[in-house]
């Protein structure tokens, strides 16, 4: 493994995914199932629909930004696979950023290999920007905000994070521990804030955190929230999401509005939906739902969300890792897109984890797996043979919920806590000073 440089490692996933693409457009034309995501469809007629002037919301069921089918105008002009390309450069991005995370917090080299290997060579997740789904894009962005909050340009990100949940409103949810993130007694105007480096020693950084917790204590970030650099997130986020959205709402009006964001708080699915909320929808699916009963639903998430961040928001990228596996499982609709959401955040929490992979991992991935096997097969019966299999399908998702937060108390109980910064000195003499 050690052998294996990044560069290698870049040029296969490259080549891989170029060929998968070239493989997709052959099998949509000669075989029965298509291996292109319906979604992609919708994209390029959205996309089609704007390079001729008109509105992309005149293709039902597109519900996305304008932004994403602006992007894929050149599927238009150029070739019809544009979109998957870009979706796939997008997808290599997440791996070097993955890696530059890593390299920064001094996580040996050899670790860094696995996480990549972990992202780039997963056969869940190189299919998804092949066939067409635009979710790389976001787990990218995602990875680069990360980034440039941890080289203390703020900024950067906040213009970054405003884009993003424009365009993929579920970030939202990383609004309030990147709040609490930026601590004031790490974001110094003018200082690069000092990253905690990794050790290999969990033991040291059990005994460091210990000595530390109180000084990442999130309540005591409430005391001084109104610091520089969170009101310069908040300002400049939400200034680049309102420009955003105002700018379409003005070329679209009320069908962008609702189509693009409003549409995804009271969704309703009765089918492909692994949520355990889809039986309720599906029984009640003939009569309108109150706007309160669709809104409902995300109480037990704000509750859950709540209490992940105010335990791990100083350990950022765990944190988005918690929330988002939280966010996805509790979700009133679920489908398996969804799950790169996390996907793209597992590789970087791996090397403060003390779960063995032989064992332990192994018998994680297993019950994931084989949950979501077991709804599958019910989907199956369901979709394709027409079999009136609604109970046992929702037992099916009880199940899967049931094992999705099995798993997520198993990686929390593993986990190492380890904020990301550590205190300048003459902060701290200063803190000592006022004591």
């Amino acid at each position: 493994m050690n052998s294996l440089k990044p560069g290698s490692i870049f040029l296969i996933s490259a080549i891989l995914r170029v060929g998968l693409i070239l493989y997709g457009e052959w099998q949509d034309e000669h075989m029965e199932v298509r291996y292109t995501d319906v979604d992609y469809l919708v994209f390029s007629d959205a996309a089609s629909l704007m390079a001729s002037g008109q509105s992309p919301y005149k293709r039902t069921t597109y519900r996305y930004s304008p932004l994403l089918a602006f992007l894929l105008i050149p599927n238009s002009f150029i070739a019809a696979s544009w979109g998957k390309f870009l979706f796939s450069a997008s997808d290599l991005f997440v791996g070097l950023f993955i890696r530059i995370i890593l390299k920064q917090r001094k996580v040996p080299d050899h670790l860094c290999t696995y996480s990549m290997l972990i992202w780039l060579f997963n056969p869940f997740t190189f299919t998804i920007g092949t066939r067409g789904n635009c979710e790389p894009i976001v787990c990218a962005t995602i990875l680069w905000i990360i980034i440039c909050l941890i080289n203390g340009n703020v900024v950067q990100a906040a213009c970054w994070y405003g884009l993003i949940v424009h365009f993929r409103i579920y970030p939202i949810i990383y609004a309030l521990p990147i709040i609490l993130f930026l601590d004031p007694r790490f974001f110094q105007s003018g200082v690069k804030p000092l990253l905690c480096d990794w050790t290999s020693d969990q033991g040291k950084i059990r005994q460091i955190n210990s000595q530390v917790t109180d000084q990442f204590d999130v309540w005591i970030a409430f005391k001084n929230i109104f610091t520089r650099s969170r009101i310069l997130f908040g300002l400049v986020s939400g200034s680049v999401f309102l420009l955003c959205t105002g700018f379409f709402f003005r070329l679209y009006g009320w069908e962008f509005l609702h189509e693009a964001l409003l549409y995804h708080l009271t969704r309703t699915d009765p089918r492909h939906n692994f949520s355990i909320y889809f039986y309720h929808i599906y029984l009640n699916y003939e009569r309108d739902l109150s706007v309160l009963e669709k809104l409902i639903s995300f109480l037990p998430q704000f509750i859950v969300q709540l209490v992940l961040v105010f335990c791990f928001a100083k350990d950022l990228v765990f944190c988005f890792f918690v929330q988002t596996v939280a966010f996805v499982a509790f979700n009133k609709v679920i489908t398996a897109q969804y799950f790169v959401w996390f996907f793209c955040l597992l590789p970087l929490i791996l090397p403060w984890t003390n779960m063995k992979f032989k064992w332990q991992g192994v018998c994680c991935i297993l019950l994931w797996m084989g949950a979501q096997t077991h709804w599958l097969l019910w989907g199956y019966l369901l979709e394709f043979k027409g079999k009136n299999v609604f109970l046992q399908l929702w037992m099916a998702s009880l199940l899967f919920l049931a094992a999705n937060t099995f798993i997520l108390i198993l990686l929390i109980r593993h986990h190492n806590y380890a904020p990301v910064f550590r205190q300048h000195t003459g902060v701290k003499t200063t803190q000592k000073k006022h004591e």
